[in-house]
């Protein structure tokens, strides 16, 4: 499969793809015009149009509270 303009991997092409399909499905409208009527689609061809803005957000591990000690379990 091509790497599709404005994505830097496929995988993350799918993501977006997936999540605006669930859109779609909710009952948000299509922002382009298209004769398909399955959401997968309109979605990959609003992907492919440029009409769906997205962006790369980054996970990190949740931090502990600053001052919290850990306790100890089983010694008196």
């Amino acid at each position: 499969m091509k790497l599709i303009e404005g994505f830097d991997s496929n995988y993350r092409y799918i993501l977006v793809a997936a999540r605006r399909a669930r859109q779609l499905q909710s009952g948000a409208p299509a922002v382009v015009e298209t004769t398909s009527r399955k959401p997968c689609r309109i979605a990959q061809d609003e992907l492919r149009a440029g009409r769906v803005k997205w962006e790369k957000t980054e996970i990190g591990a949740p931090e502990a509270p600053i001052g919290d000690e850990p306790e100890s379990v089983g010694h008196d």
